[in-house]
C-alpha cells in the first residue's frame, strides 16, 4: 500500500516526474478543468432541496466517463448501528452487486472508515492484503489494476467511503484522482450526513415503531381476525376496551366486512365467554314467525305449536346474542326488542309467564340507522339502546395490504381443502387485487380466491385466474378496456411483469425472453406505467 507521506509527495509533484518531464497529460481525465463543471453540478444539487441522489449520479458519471474508472462503490456508515452498507455503484455485475462490499475490498473500506485515512494500492496482484480468497472475487483484469478507497467525513465524523478499481500506467494519475475525489467528498459529506439522519435514522425509527405496533397488534388482535392495517388496529384497540365489559355493542359497516367475526371476538373476550353465542339474522325470516323465533312460544299457542319452544334470547341466556341486520326489523318487532334491551325480560308467544335472561347484546347493520330514525322507519329509543358503543368496521378497500394478507390466507385454506399445491400469488395478480375496489369486501375476496385456487394450473395464482372485473381494475389508470381487449391486455401485462421479475429489471434480457427488441419492450412498459427499477430486488 502507498503511505500517506507518499500520497502527499506524489500529489504535490503533480503531472511532472522527478526528472521534470511531463507524463501523458489528460489521459483518463487528469485535466483539472474537467472536474470544475462536476463540482458546480454537485454544489447545485446539494444546495436548496439537497438532492443527494443527483449529486452522486454526477460524481459517478465523472468517475466513469472522465476518470475512466472501471468499477466503483459508494459506502455509507451508520455510527449508531455500526453498519456499513452499499449505497451506489457502477461497473459491477449482478453477482458482484449481491456480494456488495466484498467485490471491492470490504476489509479495506472498514479500515478507511475507522481510521479516516485513504488507502491506495498501485497493483492489486502485488499487494499482500488481498488474500487468495479475496483475489478469487476479482477478475484477471482487476488483479492488474489499482485500487483506492477514500473516506467521506465531516471533521472527525466518518460518514462513508468511495472505493474504486482502475488500471493506471502512471502512478501520479492515481494520486491526482484520489486528490480530486477527496475534494468532492468534502462537498458531499454534509449532504450524506443529512441523508443518513433523514433516511437511515428514520428507517430505524419506523422499524421500532412497526415493532411496537406489532406488539400492540399481537396484544389486541383477536385470533380469528386477519389484518394489520392502521384502520384495523384502531378497531382492535376499541374492541380491546369494550370486550371485557357487558356493554351493548353496535357493529357498523358495509356488507361483507366481517361484522359477525367481530361479534364472535367480542363474545370470546367478554365475561360471558363461557356461555352460548347465539346468532340470528333479522332479515332471514318473515315477520309472522320472527317473534316466535326470538322469544319462543308456548305449547298450543298457534296452529302447529305442538310443544313449548325456547326462543333465541332464552337460548343465549348466560352468553351473547348477535342480532345481524338489525336495521331490517319491522317497527312492531323493534318495539318488542326494545323491552328486552331495557329489562332483559319477555314473554313467550301465547304465554303470560315472564322470562328473565342474563345476556349481552351485539347488533350489526349495514344500514344508516340515524337516517332511518329521521325517516321514521327505525325507532329512536331502540336506536339509542343499541348505539351505546358503536364500532365501525372499515371496508376492504381502505385496509391497504390487508388485501394481500387475507388473499394469502384464503389461498392456503382453499388449497388444502381442494388438495392443490398453490402457495403464492404472482406480481400481476397482486397488482390486480390491490387495484380492485372490492365492493363486496372480505366476502367477495374469499369467493374470488376460492375460484382462483380451483382454476390454478401450477403453484401460483396468476392474473388470468382472477375474474375479469378484477383483471381490468389494474388498467383503469391507463385506458378503459373491456371484453377481449381487457383479456389481451391482462395477458400482456402479466408476461411483461414475469419477464422483468425473472431478470431483475434487466431490459435486454427481459426483451430477449419475450422475443422483443429493447425499444419495443420499453414502449409496452410505458403503456402500463411500469419502471424497470422496481424489479431490481427480484421480489415476486
Amino acid at each position: 500500500m502507498i503511505s500517506n507521506e507518499s500520497l502527499y509527495r506524489q500529489s504535490v509533484e503533480g503531472p511532472f516526474g522527478k526528472d521534470g518531464n511531463r507524463t501523458k497529460g489528460c489521459n483518463g481525465g487528469s485535466c483539472r478543468e474537467k472536474i470544475v463543471p462536476v463540482l458546480s453540478a454537485i454544489k447545485r444539487a446539494i444546495s436548496g432541496k439537497c438532492e443527494l441522489s443527483t449529486a452522486i449520479e454526477n460524481l459517478l458519471d465523472y468517475m466513469r466517463h472522465d476518470m475512466g474508472i472501471d468499477r466503483a462503490i459508494i459506502n455509507l456508515y451508520h455510527q449508531e448501528s455500526g453498519e456499513i452498507f452499499s449505497h451506489k455503484s457502477f461497473g459491477m455485475t449482478e453477482e458482484e452487486e449481491d456480494r456488495g462490499l466484498q467485490s471491492l475490498g470490504d476489509w479495506i473500506a472498514e479500515k478507511v472508515i475507522f481510521s479516516c485515512k485513504p488507502v491506495m494500492i498501485p497493483k492489486i496482484c502485488d499487494d499482500a492484503s488481498f488474500s487468495s480468497l479475496r483475489r478469487s472475487l476479482l477478475s484477471a483484469k482487476d488483479m492488474k489494476s489499482s485500487f483506492f478507497c477514500i473516506p467521506i467525513h465531516r471533521g472527525k465524523k466518518v460518514i462513508g467511503s468511495i472505493s474504486a478499481i482502475r488500471h493506471y500506467d502512471a502512478q501520479h494519475l492515481l494520486c491526482k484522482h484520489v486528490e480530486a475525489l477527496e475534494v468532492v467528498c468534502c462537498l458531499l459529506a454534509q449532504a450524506m450526513d443529512m441523508y443518513l439522519v433523514e433516511n437511515v435514522d428514520r428507517h430505524n425509527f419506523e422499524r421500532h415503531h412497526r415493532e411496537h405496533k406489532d406488539e400492540l397488534r399481537d396484544l389486541l388482535k383477536p385470533q380469528n381476525i386477519i389484518g394489520a392495517s392502521k384502520a384495523m388496529l384502531d378497531v382492535f384497540a376499541m374492541l380491546h376496551k369494550v370486550a371485557p365489559t357487558k356493554t351493548t355493542v353496535l357493529v357498523l359497516g358495509e356488507s361483507g366486512v366481517g361484522k359477525e367475526m367481530i361479534a364472535s371476538a367480542i363474545h370470546s373476550n367478554s365475561p360471558n365467554a363461557d356461555g352460548p353465542m347465539v346468532k340470528f339474522n333479522c332479515a332471514a325470516l318473515p315477520e309472522s314467525i320472527l317473534e316466535s323465533e326470538l322469544f319462543g312460544h308456548e305449547k298450543g299457542s298457534f296452529t302447529g305449536a305442538a310443544q313449548l319452544r325456547k326462543g333465541r334470547f332464552e337460548e343465549a341466556d348466560g352468553g351473547t346474542i348477535f342480532l345481524d341486520e338489525v336495521g331490517e326489523l319491522s317497527l312492531g318487532a323493534q318495539a318488542k326488542l326494545l323491552r328486552v334491551l331495557q329489562e332483559r325480560s319477555f314473554e313467550r308467544v301465547g304465554g303470560s309467564k315472564t322470562v328473565t335472561v342474563n345476556l349481552r347484546v351485539v347488533a350489526a347493520t349495514n344500514r344508516d340507522l340515524a337516517e332511518m330514525v329521521r325517516a321514521g322507519t327505525f325507532r329512536q329509543d331502540l336506536y339509542f339502546r343499541l348505539n351505546v358503543f358503536p364500532l365501525m368496521l372499515p371496508p376492504l378497500r381502505e385496509r391497504g395490504r390487508d388485501v394481500i394478507t387475507l388473499a394469502e390466507y384464503f389461498i392456503s385454506k382453499f388449497a388444502e381443502e381442494n388438495g392443490k399445491q398453490v402457495n403464492r400469488i404472482t406480481t400481476t395478480a397482486l397488482n390486480m387485487l390491490m387495484s380492485y375496489h372490492w365492493p363486496g369486501n372480505v366476502r367477495e375476496l374469499e369467493n374470488v380466491m376460492e375460484r382462483a385456487v380451483v382454476l390454478a394450473e401450477d403453484d401460483a395464482i396468476h392474473g388470468r385466474n382472477l375474474p375479469m372485473v378484477v383483471q381490468s381494475a389494474v388498467f383503469t389508470d391507463t385506458e378503459s378496456r373491456q371484453g377481449l381487449e381487457a383479456k389481451l391486455a391482462a395477458i400482456e401485462y402479466e408476461m411483461l411483469l414475469d419477464a422483468l421479475r425473472l431478470h431483475s429489471g434487466n431490459l435486454t434480457r427481459a426483451a430477449g425472453e419475450l422475443g422483443l427488441t429493447r425499444r419495443t419492450l420499453t414502449l409496452r412498459m410505458k403503456k402500463y406505467n411500469m419502471v424497470y427499477k422496481t424489479f431490481r430486488s427480484g421480489d415476486d
